[in-house]
This record gives C-alpha cells, structure tokens and sequence, in this order.
C-alpha cells in the first residue's frame, strides 16, 4: 500500500514539473522565427518541403500537425515553437521519473516507504529536473523551431522506457518495451540521429539487470555491444536500407526495362515479407525478439518515404531533390558536406599530392562510386551514370586529423596578385567540377594545371579560394 501511495504522489510531482516547465517555455516561447536552421524547419513543417540534408521528416509531420493550429499564415511560426515548448516539457516529464525511479533504489530497501525517504526522493527529482530546464542551451532549444527539443524528449523517452524493462524484465510480456524502443528509435532517426548515444547507456541497463556478478569485464564488454548497436544502426542500417534499394532499382529499370520505382516498390515488399516469414519460422526466443525490433525500427525508419514523396511533388524547397532511390541516398549520407576523417586522413596544413604530368604537375585523385540519375531523355525509362565521385589524395596525413579543416588557414591575396597571376598560362578543366557542387573546406574543387616551371604552388591554395 506504501508502495502504491509513492507511486501516485510521484506521478502527481513529474506532471507538477510538468507544468512548470509547459508555463515558462510558453512564457519565453519565441513569437516568431529564430536565426540559423529554425526559418527552414517552420517551412518545412508547414508546408512539407524538403530541407537541407538529411531531412527530419518525422519532425516535418508534428510540426504540420501544430500549424494547422494556427489561426492564420501569421501564427504558423508561434505554433511550431510550441510544439519544441511542449516536448522540451515532456522531456523534463520524463527525466524527473527517471531520477525518482534511480533514487528509489538506492534510498528506499525492504519496502521502507518513510516520509523522509519520500521527501528525499521527489526532493532528488525536483532538483534534477528542475535545473535541467533552466539550463541555458537546453531553454534555448525549447523556444524555437528546432530539432533538439524533439530529440530530447526521444531520448529521455526511450531511457524511461528501458527502465520500464527493468523492472519488470520476470513478468510475463517485458519484451514490449524492447520493442517500443526499437520502434521509437527508428521514428528518431526521422528527427536527429543524436538519439542513438542512448543505446550506449541502455546496455549498461540491460547488463546491470541480467548479470549476477558486476565486473569490470563484463562493464567494458556492455560497453562494446551498445557501441557496436549504435555502429550497426548508423553506418549499416541507415545507409545500407536504401543502397540496397539502389540495386534492386537498378535490376528492375535497366535490366528488365521496368518503369521507375518498380524496383523499389518489390523491395520494400520483400524485404517486409522475408522478416515477417522469418519472425514465424524462427524458434528462439531471442531472434524472434530481435526480429521484431528490426521490423519496428524499419516502421519507424519509413517516415523517410515523406521526403520521397514530397520531392517528386517538386515542392518551391527541394534541397537536393531527392525524388529517386539514388538522389535520396545521397541525401540521407549528407554528401553535400563533403568527407570529415575521423580515423586517418588530411590535417588543416596537408597539402594536395601532385604528380608530374609531361609539363604539368597534376593533383593525385582517386575514382570514387558512380553516381546515377534518371535519364533524361524523353520515353526512355533508366538510370545513366552522369559522373563519379573523385576523391583527392593528400601528403602529410594522421591519425586522428581533429583539426582538419582549411577554411580558416587561407592568408589574404594581395590587391593585384590576381591579376599578376592571370599573366601565367593556368588551365582549369571545368568538366571536372562536380555537379553536385562538391566542397571540401570552403574551396571548390576544381582540377588546376600549370606548368611545373611557374612557382605558383605556393599561392594554388589561395587563388582556388578566389575563382
């Protein structure tokens, strides 16, 4: 009865902190558009555009549903940041029940309910949750049309929901919550991928609850599978979905002279198909669990068919126009940014390696992966290759490069060092520029000759930077 009591009274404190947060979000909440990203979400949002790479459609489909609460175009801004006040609001809702829930544990044993535990406890949820939501940068995001808010309240949501599993991992049906993780994790890759850094600490969870004796071992190897999970979500899953969509696309258009997105269509439905089979056939308990979280989180994966849809709509925003199997995965990759070395590669002070050509010396490059579009040519249904990828090889690389960037080593040109260097005979091959405006630091990536005779290396860098 103790129990049940606490259990009522905290619920009754996380909606008090609640509103709390709800009444001074709403007090703050911007009245109109913000600076940077928020502008292009609240259009996004309002009229299902396409933003930049890669897309938040899951965010794109809430925002829609507050803007129809606007009273006129005027109110469709104030609508949007409400509902990043709300979730931000939900967000606190929730990291309040997760303290409580960890308090509990360490404060109350043997079913010792006293009135100083239970002060003690909601005491612990109130000073958490309450200074997380007069953070500065946490504020920040809950008064404007962004992302974060969302992904806060995802990520507070799914640690919540772990904790569900927890505690009642021996009850009959705690696989659900699994599963509704998995699924809400699929709708956050929708809104922003900063949602998969919970999986790190839900193993440690999941760890903590099965293993009967705590080692250091056992911590590190928990440790290791969440990071994996994360690896497998972010490099394999994400990607790999619509690459493999790509090929089957590519079968069924230039092979068997199917129409557009015939391919994709038989894809999709093969792909459901062979997991649901598989999920019956299948006896052991863990893979019939693991299958179903791939199915949901795939569910969730699928709000992405808003930004395919949508761009074949050819809407006034379509960054990228990703209205084609191909052209959305490149949206999705964020290839438009360019490549940042995480591991091994360039620092901001490395050098393009040239080698010599006859009289040039020419940059050393690498062939990347073809990239294919629609054909454009009328009553002709396939895809061409319309240019590859180049990769420029660089000296001087490391390991680790943190500090790779270029765009802010560039020394001023002097008034007239351009047109001193105009006198030279340099050659620049315009069809080697990418069509997709590929950048990397700043600089376009233009394929510059000269011969090996005119001392210009020195200054290359910077007349790239100027053209």
């Amino acid at each position: 009865m103790q129990q049940e009591t606490f259990k009522n009274l905290n619920t009754c404190m996380a909606w008090l902190v609640f509103a709390i947060a709800a009444i001074v979000y709403g007090l703050t909440l911007e009245p109109t558009a913000s600076l940077w990203d928020c502008p292009e979400f609240i259009a996004c949002g309002y009229k299902l555009e396409i933003g930049h790479p890669p897309g938040a459609p899951f965010y794109m489909l809430a925002a829609n549903l507050f803007s129809q609460l606007a009273s006129s175009p005027s109110q469709v801004a104030l609508m949007v940041n409400l509902l990043s006040a709300m979730l931000s609001a939900g967000c606190i809702f929730f990291l309040f029940l997760t303290i409580t829930y960890l308090s509990e544990k360490v404060i109350v044993t043997s079913d010792n309910y006293t009135i100083p535990n239970i002060v003690t406890i909601e005491a612990c949820g109130m000073v958490g949750a309450l200074a997380y939501t007069f953070s500065d940068t946490f504020w920040f995001s809950a008064v404007e049309a962004e992302v974060y808010a969302f992904s806060s309240f995802l990520t507070a949501l799914m640690f919540w929901l772990i904790l569900k599993w927890e505690s009642e991992m021996d009850m009959p049906g705690s696989s659900r919550w699994i599963v509704l993780i998995a699924y809400i994790t699929g709708l956050s890759i929708g809104v922003h991928l900063l949602c998969l850094l919970c999986l790190p600490a839900m193993s440690f969870v999941v760890y903590f609850r099965r293993t009967k004796q705590v080692t250091w071992i056992g911590m590190l190897n928990a440790l290791i599978a969440g990071g994996l999970l994360v690896a497998v979500i972010l490099y394999g899953l994400i990607p790999g979905v619509v690459k493999v969509g790509g090929w089957f696309e590519l079968l069924f258009t230039n092979v068997l002279g199917c129409p557009y997105n015939t391919g994709l269509i038989c894809y999709i439905l093969l792909l459901i198909g062979t997991i649901v089979i598989a999920y019956y056939k299948v006896k052991k308990r863990s893979v019939k669990l693991s299958l179903a979280c791939l199915l949901m989180m795939l569910i969730g994966y699928s709000s992405y068919g808003v930004i395919f849809i949508r761009a074949n709509a050819q809407t006034p925003m379509c960054e990228n126009a990703p209205d084609n199997i191909f052209s959305l995965a490149s949206y999705l990759n964020r290839e438009q940014y360019g490549k940042t070395p995480l591991f091994y590669g360039p620092a901001y002070c490395s050098e393009i390696d040239r080698v010599v050509d006859g009289e040039y010396l020419v940059p050393r490059q690498k062939e990347g992966k073809a990239v294919y579009r629609p054909c454009g040519r009328k009553g002709k249904q396939e895809y061409e290759v319309v240019r590859h990828d180049i990769d420029y090889l660089y000296k001087n690389n490391m390991y680790f490069p943190r500090m790779h960037s270029s765009q802010h080593t560039l020394l001023p040109i002097l008034p007239g060092e351009l047109h001193v260097l105009a006198l030279f005979p340099v050659e620049l091959r315009g069809a080697t520029e990418q069509h997709s405006g590929t950048r990397r630091s700043g600089t376009r990536q233009l394929d510059y000759r000269f011969p090996m005779d005119r001392r210009l290396a020195v200054r290359l860098r910077h007349v790239e930077a100027a053209v």
